[in-house]
């Protein structure tokens, strides 16, 4: 692998230097074992621990087949979806792949003893499987996480709407977080020339998602002069929800849990921000009963900030927390936009405040290839930044899938995998003077709140 990196960082390299060198039989992952699955049996989801369920081992290369690319991997991410593949929950991710080996052929290749998982990545095209046009050995790129065959009708209007759509490294095999990749070519973005390999790999998936459900006609079909409501607005998906609102006009109100977080909330450039950890609201009375009189009283704060009006759109994803004020706070006519749940899937609400007052709930999930070719547009033009906090070496993956799993990260968090150290692959070093304070300004907070070096 050592004289893969130094063909990749190498300025004299061309493509035939990494034709040349040929694929290696073999790869290190971040994986889950299938026999490992009943481990966590009767354990609550607070108590699991993903350093007893991710491992780090060599895996065989698989061949890249029709419509495929095989990646080399310099930087990945981790992501909700990771999280709960550690933790075996809702339910395993072999149950995932078992499901999709059925269809047979290439599929069943994906049901194996072990499981790669990860679904972003930053690397470079090593080989190409027969029938891939556009993609050629050496372009640097990132992937897209949904993986879909379109052989369906359903998906042609929208290829999240196609019965055989998986998402990439979670309902499928050979993931980002590990030296190599298995992707389809429709998965593949160009990566930003003006970004390190760590900073392009973590926005795709939560900046793809967070475009296709505040900004599509998909998801709230958001306009200038909107209010826009962001839960958890320095998070993965919600420091993507934020620059998006203000690249687009709309004013967000943004809701974090600490003074902290409230700061980094403002160093993303957002103006109005609800501490509510600060402010002390408690939806719930207790596990089985909302407090109506904490809606009210959230409605009422926004309104102060906002000068009097209510949100036009509620950027929902913590879930069974937080949809009640969601509902309960949006203006009459409009936008409840909701995915991920990370804090609860059985929603409870108020229906005569949706009824009554003719509101919307959209739910949305990842974005289609249209969606985020423009998601990772505006990542390119430097319009939208990556939010990463930290970066891990490959062989501390569980390290950090813990720290998502306990909330303790800011932002995202990245995978250093064939990338010997930070700060390699910028090819576009003019557009990287010209933002390098926005690139800068988030992970210098969260480094400052973290007593983790920038």
């Amino acid at each position: 692998m050592r004289e893969l990196v130094e063909a990749i960082e190498s300025p004299d390299s061309v493509p035939a230097d990494l034709a040349a060198l040929g694929v290696p039989d073999s790869y290190r992952a971040a994986v889950l074992h299938k026999a490992d699955t009943a481990m966590f049996d009767g354990v609550p989801l607070s108590e699991r621990r993903p350093s007893d369920s991710v491992h780090i081992q060599r895996v065989p290369t698989p061949e890249p087949g029709p419509g495929e690319v095989l990646v080399a991997v310099m930087a990945s991410a981790v992501n909700y979806n990771t999280v709960w593949s550690a933790l075996f929950a809702p339910v395993p991710t072999f149950t995932f792949l078992e499901r999709y080996a059925r269809l047979g052929g290439l599929a069943a290749r994906h049901d194996r003893p072990y499981h790669v998982i990860g679904s972003d990545l930053a690397g470079v095209v090593l080989k190409c499987g027969p029938g891939v046009r556009r993609w050629h050995t050496g372009d640097r790129v990132v992937a897209h996480c949904v993986s879909v065959d379109l052989e369906d009708a359903e998906g042609h209007g929208d290829s999240m709407l196609d019965p055989e759509q998986r998402i990439w490294g979670f309902e499928t095999n050979f993931g980002g977080l590990a030296e190599l990749a298995l992707v389809k070519a429709t998965q593949l973005l160009p990566k930003a020339g003006h970004l390190t390999w760590e900073e392009a790999a973590v926005p795709g998936l939560v900046n793809s998602t967070a475009y296709r459900q505040l900004v599509t006609r998909n998801g709230a079909g958001m306009k200038q002069g909107d209010n826009v409501l962001i839960w958890g607005a320095v998070g993965g998906l919600g420091s993507y929800a934020t620059q998006l609102a203000l690249a687009g006009g709309a004013t967000p109100i943004c809701v974090v849990s600490s003074p902290e977080k409230a700061a980094l909330a403002r160093a993303l450039g957002a103006e109005l921000v609800i501490d509510r950890g600060e402010e002390g609201y408690r939806f719930w009375r207790d596990p089985h009963t909302q407090d109506p009189r904490e809606w009210r009283r959230f409605g009422s704060r926004i309104r102060e900030l906002t000068g009097g009006e209510d949100v036009d759109i509620v950027f929902e994803h913590p879930g069974r927390e937080t949809f009640g004020a969601s509902v309960y706070v949006t203006r009459k006519g409009g936008t409840i936009v909701t995915c991920a749940s990370t804090a609860g899937y059985v929603h409870e609400y108020d229906n005569r405040y949706l009824w009554m007052s003719l509101k919307r709930i959209i739910g949305t999930h990842c974005a289609n290839y249209r969606e985020a070719w423009e998601a990772n547009r505006l990542i390119a033009k430097g319009r939208i930044h990556p939010t990463l906090s930290r970066t891990y070496p490959l062989g501390d993956v569980a390290r950090a899938v813990e720290s998502i799993h306990r909330n303790e990260h800011h932002g995202k968090v990245g995978v250093l995998c064939l990338a010997p150290t930070e700060g390699l692959g910028v090819t576009d070093p003019e557009l990287r003077a010209r933002h390098e304070p926005a690139l800068h300004r988030f992970r210098h907070a969260a480094a400052q709140l973290s007593g983790v070096a920038a």
